[in-house]
């Protein structure tokens, strides 16, 4: 909601059926003239999506759920675990990892050969 009152003066974007999560993620944002960033959305969603339970913060989030306490007191304990390095600070090396490969690659969307050469 707070993304929307910044940048949509609060405009609801209703979310479209014929998309997957990605896509929906992206059109929800305001992000649709580019494949990019959708595709680049579905690696990220799949990475992190495999441990969901097991971490730190899904974890939390369940453990203070399943003591009937309140849902927003049961997320902010997720968030919380999100601040010590070995949970949250994996997610801002992942990132800064991709900014940094984005510059490297001159700030164009690389090729698979291009950027398999470049891990290489």
């Amino acid at each position: 909601r707070i993304f929307r009152n910044v940048y949509f003066d609060g405009k609801h974007i209703p979310a479209d059926p014929s998309l997957d999560w990605a896509g929906n993620y992206a059109h929800m944002l305001g992000v649709n003239d580019t494949e990019a960033f959708k595709e680049i959305t579905r690696l990220y969603l799949m990475l992190h999506a495999d441990h969901e339970g097991g971490n730190v913060s899904a974890h939390t989030t369940h453990l203070v759920g399943s003591a009937l306490s309140d849902p927003y007191l049961a997320y902010s304990a997720g968030v919380c675990g999100l601040a010590g390095p070995l949970h949250g600070l994996a997610n801002q090396e992942c990132l800064r990892w991709l900014k940094n490969t984005h510059e490297k690659m001159g700030g164009k969307e690389p090729s698979v050969a291009e950027l398999t050469q470049f891990a290489k």
